[in-house]
């Protein structure tokens, strides 16, 4: 296993970025940024042991700087949406930034996806390592009291780790000074027949859930809790990701709930149609949102590529969306005596 720092270019305000490349002894690679804390490739043997590049992505840290559709990079302070960009906490109200519509999506303004994270390696004892073979990369960011409208400073870390088993462990870990919200996830768009391949909408999907949050206005999850038995979103047993998708229903984006209790447990399966590269999820959050990228149009992906609609599915684990409108779901609320911790895992493989 070695890690590499290189230079990834500088952003628009002259600042260094790197790239950290993570290689293992099956030759999978893994290339992350500190400019969001971002994953920019995922190459990964298909049947016949040839590198697929499976991760949408760029090619300069200018993409990720200016980067609408949030690809690769790790969302917060509240991953997804909040109905009318507000919430109450400890007896008083906290205004967000309206986005969407009247709704905050991803935190709204000044995204932790388009910022410069600090990146170091990490050695195998546990010092920090540039340029040198470490076992993981760990990207931090300070939010500051007020950040995006949400009270509390909070330290944050995401930590990257590929191992000798094809799994792409991702670890976060927040420390609030106060009682806040904090919801993170990574938004990486998958399509495991290449980046580049066109639609995935021949994929296998299959997601351990036996219910989900239905939408109502302005996709936001409504308190209901519902059974996926005879819905398009019942992935139960392994389905193409198109098969229920119609001219009126034409999109996955939406919430599934994983029952867990903050163990690590078995999420998804993902199966690429033409590669047979799979890839399990595997996470201890509670819910996984499945969004199939009808809106996605980003014209200066790697390689020149074009990624348009469907061109990669995200897998985002997290917290339900809108929770802190709804006590029914799992509360996003975290103190310093009661850090954020997560854990979400992908293992790729082939069938």
């Amino acid at each position: 296993m070695s890690v590499h720092a290189l230079d990834f270019g500088p952003t628009h305000t002259g600042q260094p970025s790197h790239l950290y490349r993570m290689r293992n002894a099956n030759g999978m690679e893994v290339d992350v940024t500190d400019l969001g804390a971002s994953i920019v490739s995922v190459r990964v043997p298909n049947r016949d042991g040839e590198l697929v590049d499976v991760a949408l992505g760029f090619d300069e840290v200018d993409g990720y700087e200016h980067n609408d559709a949030a690809v690769g990079g790790i969302v917060g302070r509240c991953a997804n949406r909040i109905e009318g960009a507000q919430f109450s906490l400890g007896g008083k109200t906290y205004q967000l930034t309206a986005n969407e519509g009247p709704n905050m999506l991803h935190g709204g303004r000044d995204m932790w996806f388009e910022r410069l994270w600090e990146g170091a390696l990490i050695g195998r004892k546990g010092e920090r390592r540039r340029g040198a073979s470490a076992d993981t990369v760990i990207f931090g960011l300070f939010s500051p009291d007020g950040d995006q409208g949400f009270p509390g400073a909070v330290d944050v870390r995401v930590t990257y780790k590929l191992t000798d088993a094809n799994e792409l462990k991702i670890t976060f870990d927040a420390q609030p000074d106060l009682e806040t919200v904090i919801n993170l996830t990574s938004h990486a768009y998958w399509n495991l027949n290449g980046h580049n391949s066109g639609d995935i909408l021949g994929h296998s999907l299959h997601v351990a859930a036996e219910r989900y949050t239905p939408t109502g206005a302005g996709k936001l999850p409504d308190g209901r809790k519902v059974s996926v038995g005879g819905t398009p979103f019942d992935f139960r047993l392994p389905k193409a990701i198109g098969r229920d998708l119609t001219e009126r229903f034409n999109n996955y984006d939406h919430n599934f709930l994983l029952g867990g209790n903050g163990h690590m447990q078995y999420a998804a399966t993902l199966v690429g149609d033409k590669t047979g590269i799979s890839m399990d999820v595997a996470t201890d959050l509670p819910a996984m949102l499945v969004y199939t990228g009808l809106e996605l149009d980003v014209a200066d992906g790697k390689d020149g590529a074009h990624y348009g609609p469907y061109a990669g599915v995200a897998l985002e684990t997290h917290y339900t969306p809108n929770a802190v409108h709804h006590k029914e779901y799992r509360q996003p609320i975290f103190s310093p005596e009661h850090p954020y911790q997560s854990r979400t895992t992908f293992t790729f493989g082939t069938v």
